[in-house]
């Protein structure tokens, strides 16, 4: 497949925080300085936030009655902008995959195998549930599924996260739409619409920690102008994540709102099941979710720890996610791999052993910090032995090629293993690379940030040791408050610990950035345009005064969305303008071969990623395919894979008809991969997994050995007899070479039982 360039054709809640500054609340909210104090009852760990130097007219029932006119029109403004924000996002994502493809004027073949890999598995069964006589038989189709996996009935909705696919076929077919807005248009449109939810949800968490929409409006612009870093949903449509990440983003926008200390009891509960809904939404959309929520799971009992969050907070953020992950348990028909997850372990370990340790906020910092130390490692300790045994009780093995996949990476186990290979020699699963970096840092995003984060870091930091400071009686306990305020939040330690944990996670792994540079943008804004950070810097100038910070606080974003807007605005709309083409056509004509000359249930092998597309455009069955959190399906890939290894023609044959492979694909551009480097190229992994000398110059392990028999898919091109005895060439093209398995072998009277592993 390529690109060609083509040719031009001729009501808010003001105490929610989602407000501008105004007059009115000015003395009030800028005397809102933040600290943690511990209630009467020490002994039982809970802490309490509360307000140093707010007037009654400050807490949470004081809120004033009727909002100024000038404060509505600022809310106004700010709603509006976001949308005009999330509307662009939607319209530059929709127009750039319009531009790439020239997607409009595309056959229906070529649009479907622009759906590469599994974006192409996925949205397959949004077009089976379309073709099903009834919404009752597409989804028993889904739950017992046999054109999948050859040989196999499997359950998809226990398997897959597809319900998205399911709930918008349910309602394409439901709504009075289907004249004038084809199946495949309702499906894209409705994925660039979650973008600007995205842009929405970033919005709102950037003017609920600064409490001004300026900041929101730097969020959105910056999001938008780092597409390439933030968002890849433009030529991936049907990835997961592109589904799940604006309620990844609604939910840290719920907690971030969860955590301000001025919600009435109603609000606080709206809050909860705002936060359970999009947990939930978030959790059903991405068969990742447990590994994510186990970073959000660490970054609450971290906020636990230094006591910037009370127990109500902790047990309710660690209850959410529990519901959510179990009541996708339940819609997933009672998936085990969701029960045997870390996250689930860590939170029943956390919350016992935290219940168990009853005088843990006690003592001196030093016996503190040490009771902190050892509550961490009976913490850890506890998960993994809950996590092994709900493992061993369950019988689970779908997830252990991630962790292998992680003790490769950080070299604690073997290199070898080729699953862990695959993911390892991917540039998606690499370190981040200066580039981004580079980029983030043209756009004015990443200097505020690192300055933002620099300085947040210090504050919490020293919130955190006062917090774990020993207090004495009463007398010295409020006299201790009144010498130590601080200007940081729940909710601004929160972000700050989201956006620390999730770059990490980013910096390891690439296609993991895609979570932290959108909240890196809210994050950045909330430094340029927020309080607390400007105070700080005022005060250290001895320049501070309500008219300078509030000019420098509006001044300050204005300008740089000048500045972007100048710099940027005409490359964009450069980019928006710039119009290629669509052209795969040795894919098309495997694609129209295999509809018009082959059994509607014939069985194919090949690579995972070219069955994704078969399965999508001629619904053959498939023997495998791009959806790997599989144990058995995982042997399976392997063993297909042989295909571009060195082995025999009658080792091969047996492993297809094993699996019940009638047509087997072969590519050129695996067979003589140049696209990475030697050592990741697929043939090299399958000859260092069966213990092969690897092709071309360089060193190889003392251990490895020579094959006993050339490459198959170069081999099997030459006709020699050993190879058409057993297979035929029915298709071929300068990309794809297709052979029929003949149904009976000569001269042979092995088992046609299924290998398991590879000699």
């Amino acid at each position: 497949m390529e690109l060609r360039k083509r040719v031009k054709l001729s009501k808010p809640q003001h105490h929610l925080g989602l407000s501008q500054d105004a007059p009115a609340a000015e003395g009030c909210s800028s005397n809102m300085m933040w600290r943690t104090e511990r209630s009467n009852t020490t002994q039982e760990g809970t802490a309490e936030v509360s307000l140093l130097g707010g007037s009654g007219a400050c807490s949470g029932s004081g809120i004033l009655p009727q909002w100024p006119r000038r404060q509505c029109v600022s809310m106004a403004t700010g709603l509006l902008l976001a949308g005009l924000l999330a509307l662009t996002q939607a319209w530059c994502v929709n127009a750039i995959h319009e531009n790439l493809l020239w997607f409009s004027q595309l056959t229906e073949v070529e649009r479907e195998i622009s759906f590469r890999t599994e974006c192409g598995l996925y949205y397959s069964y949004y077009k089976q549930m379309l073709q099903a006589p009834s919404i009752q038989d597409g989804l028993s189709d889904l739950i017992h599924d046999n054109l999948t996996e050859s040989k196999r009935t499997i359950n998809l909705l226990q398997r897959m996260n597809i319900y998205q696919e399911v709930f918008l076929s349910v309602l394409y077919r439901l709504l009075p739409i289907q004249s004038y807005l084809e199946p495949v248009y309702f499906y894209i449109y409705t994925v660039f619409s979650l973008q600007a939810v995205y842009v929405i949800a970033l919005y709102l968490t950037a003017w609920l920690l600064s409490g001004s929409w300026l900041a929101g409006t730097l969020t959105g612009v910056w999001y938008i102008l780092n597409r390439v870093d933030t968002t890849r949903v433009e030529f991936t449509i049907s990835l997961r994540e592109n589904w799940s990440m604006p309620f990844l983003a609604l939910q840290v926008t719920a907690i971030t709102c969860y955590l301000r200390p001025q919600l009435t009891d109603l609000q606080q509960k709206v809050m909860v099941w705002l936060m359970y809904v999009t947990t939930f939404c978030f959790c059903l959309t991405w068969q990742f979710n447990q590994f994510i929520l186990l970073v959000q799971a660490l970054i609450i009992y971290t906020l636990d720890c230094v006591d910037f969050l009370t127990t109500t907070q902790v047990t309710t953020l660690y209850l959410v996610q529990v519901s959510s992950l179990l009541s996708v348990w339940l819609l997933q028909f009672c998936n085990s791999m969701i029960l045997g997850s870390l996250v689930l372990s860590f939170i029943v370990a956390a919350l016992f052993i935290r219940h168990c340790q009853s005088g843990l906020k006690t003592g001196s910092l030093l016996v503190r910090l040490g009771k902190l130390l050892l509550h961490s490692i009976m913490v850890l300790l506890l998960t993994v032995t809950i996590n092994y045994l709900a493992k061993k009780a369950l019988q689970l093995r779908s997830d252990e090629h991630i962790f292998k996949f992680i003790k490769s990476k950080f070299a604690l186990g073997p290199t070898r293993d080729f699953d862990a290979s695959l993911y390892l020699c991917e540039e998606a699963f690499g370190l981040l690379p200066f580039d981004t970096l580079e980029r983030l840092g043209g756009t004015l995003l990443l200097y505020p940030y690192i300055l933002t984060l620099l300085l947040l870091s210090g504050m919490v930091a020293v919130a955190a040791l006062q917090n774990l400071r020993p207090k004495g009686s009463a007398e010295e306990r409020k006299g201790a408050a009144e010498g130590r305020v601080l200007a940081i939040r729940p909710d601004v330690a929160y972000n700050l610990l989201h956006t620390l944990f999730y770059g990490l996670l980013a910096f390891s792994t690439m296609r993991m950035k895609y979570i932290w540079t959108g909240h890196m943008c809210a994050v950045a804004a909330y430094g340029v345009c927020g309080k607390e950070l400007w105070t700080l810097l005022l005060n250290n100038l001895s320049c501070n005064s309500k008219v300078l910070l509030r000019l420098v606080r509006y001044a300050v974003p204005l300008v740089v969305i000048g500045c972007l807007y100048y710099k940027f605005w005409p490359k964009l709309m450069e980019e928006l303008s710039e119009l290629r083409e669509f052209h795969d056509p040795d894919t098309v004509e495997l694609m129209t071969w295999i509809s018009t000359k082959t059994p509607r249930r014939a069985v194919f092998a090949g690579s995972m990623q070219l069955l994704a597309g078969i399965k999508l455009c001629t619904g053959r069955v498939l023997t495998n395919h791009p959806h790997y959190e599989d144990k058995d399906l995982r042997e399976r890939t392997k063993q297909v894979y042989q295909v571009y290894a060195r082995q025999s023609p009658e080792k091969v044959y047996d492993i297809l008809r094993a699996i019940g492979a009638e047509y087997v694909v072969l590519e050129n551009s695996i067979c003589y991969e140049r696209r990475h480097r030697r050592g990741c190229r697929l043939r090299d992994l399958l000859d260092l997994a069966n213990g092969h000398i690897m092709d071309g110059p360089g060193e190889n392990d003392p251990d490895l050995v020579p094959a006993s028999h050339p490459r198959f898919c170069e081999e099997i091109k030459t006709d020699a007899a050993a190879y058409t005895a057993l297979f035929s060439r029915t298709f071929q093209n300068k990309t794809f070479h297709v052979y029929r398995v003949k149904k009976k072998r000569k001269k042979s009277t092995k088992s046609l039982s299924e290998p398991s592993a590879t000699q």
